[in-house]
């Protein structure tokens, strides 16, 4: 039995890309539940993980439902202590409880502004003063939090804390906010992290654009790490005749270096299309 992980729209929802990076960036394995918001998918799939009514829901293998990423958090890591959620050193560890609990219950008017949307980056969103004093305090505990602890992340090595920090940095880039250059460093580093880039890669793919998150704003390309180019093809033919995520047949194609490689479905195409080097599984394929 595995973990179970109920998820909204990867490239919109801000808490599950939380959720799922307390899986991923930890080396949790887990099965993902996709349903589409504004729509009926999330609550009729809910129906079956009473009492939760958003996403991300997690189900442990023993069948105990976990709402909300700050229990989710606690949850795995009491039963994997070895993983990293939280750092081992109790100074750093409080810091990192400290940041969380103040990113889930805070900052409203940068959430209500500038909702997360992977899908496009803008010039400029006119951020309003409520928005300005939000980055403040951003700015205020990061340093704080980096003071305290003297890590690259904000409590030593990557923890919850970065995790649920994960979709400021998003917006931050998503909508070109103002931050100082300390900041902006450590948005980089959310956009280069493995498991972020492996979420925005599905999240590219994963279904239509909700018209909620439009705004009628000067677009300029994602500043994160550029990926590889490939596209994707017709056809089955390829280096390669089982996918590298699953071992199932070949039945979807992209070329890039003008090789081709094969997938077992077109999500599983389209999201290594989206950015090659976000897979290792599939990099390790391209050394052959």
């Amino acid at each position: 039995m595995t973990y179970d992980l109920v998820i909204g729209d990867r490239a919109y929802s801000s808490w599950s890309l939380r959720g799922w990076l307390l899986f991923d960036a930890f080396g949790i394995p887990v099965k993902t539940h996709l349903a589409r918001l504004y729509s009926d998918e999330l609550p009729n799939r809910l129906r079956d993980y009473p009492p939760a009514k958003t996403a991300p829901t997690m189900r442990t293998p023993d069948g105990v439902v976990v709402p909300e990423t700050i229990a989710i958090a606690e949850e795995l890591a009491s039963r994997h202590p070895q993983a990293g959620i939280w750092p081992q050193d109790p100074k750093a560890r409080a810091v990192a409880r400290v940041l969380a609990a103040e990113m889930h219950a805070g900052f409203g008017a940068l959430r209500s502004h500038c909702p997360m949307n992977l899908r496009v980056s803008y010039t400029d969103c006119a951020p309003s003063a409520a928005v300005l004093a939000d980055l403040a305090r951003l700015e205020t505990i990061w340093a704080w939090a980096k003071a305290q602890t003297g890590g690259a992340w904000l409590a030593g090595d990557y923890s919850a804390a970065d995790a649920f920090f994960a979709p400021v940095a998003a917006r931050i880039a998503g909508y070109n906010l103002p931050v100082s250059a300390p900041a902006m460093d450590y948005v980089q580093a959310h956009l280069a992290h493995p498991s972020f880039r492996r979420w925005r890669a599905m999240a590219q793919v994963d279904g239509a654009d909700q018209d909620f998150y439009r705004r009628d704003w000067p677009q300029r390309p994602w500043p994160g790490p550029q990926p590889l180019a490939a596209r994707a093809v017709s056809g089955t033919q390829s280096e390669n005749a089982a996918c590298p995520y699953c071992g199932q047949p070949v039945t979807h194609v992209l070329e890039i270096n003008d090789r081709r490689f094969g997938f077992c479905t077109a999500f599983c195409r389209d999201k290594t299309v989206a950015d090659p080097g976000a897979w290792p599984e599939f990099m390790a394929l391209m050394r052959f």
